[in-house]
């Protein structure tokens, strides 16, 4: 059972780095390439549905962890497991309120200011990606035992 939850801890982080750092090292690059506006209109259906690809992952691979750390596996698995964990309140008390004001439905969505909002949350998307890399690493090299 124990090996079981290490490897969905570690498939779920891996799924989650690779997705984020996708949108980190290609889509969001690509966003800003666009006018203002283009941008903020592409954002906000990716960011709504990249939410219900990454929230369950990093979830899954966090409580995956968390029990087998419990369960017996050491401590460096509960590390992994928070790390990979951080990244849900992470978002929610700061990337929540960048989120909040680029879809305020009264934005103009071609101001300058909506452009720095968008550069602003590509930086803290990129920690959720540096939390989610670590954490898939750390739980790769534990499951190969390195």
């Amino acid at each position: 059972m124990v090996y079981a939850l290490e490897f969905v801890a570690a498939f779920c982080a891996a799924l989650f780095a690779g997705a984020a750092l996708y949108i980190n090292l290609v889509e969001h690059p690509a966003r800003m390439g666009l006018e203002t506006r283009a941008a903020a209109m592409q954002w906000a259906p990716s960011y709504k549905r990249a939410t219900w690809l990454q929230a369950p992952l990093a979830l899954l691979s966090f409580l995956a962890g968390a029990l087998a750390w419990l369960m017996g596996a050491g401590a460096w698995w509960l590390i992994s497991a928070w790390l990979i964990g951080f990244v849900v309140p992470f978002t929610f008390i700061v990337i929540m309120p960048t989120n909040h004001r680029l879809l305020d439905p009264g934005r103009d969505l071609s101001s300058a200011e909506t452009r720095t909002l968008l550069e602003r949350w590509g930086m803290l998307h990129a920690v959720r990606t540096g939390c989610g890399l670590i954490s898939a690493a750390l739980y790769l090299w534990l499951l190969l035992g390195v």
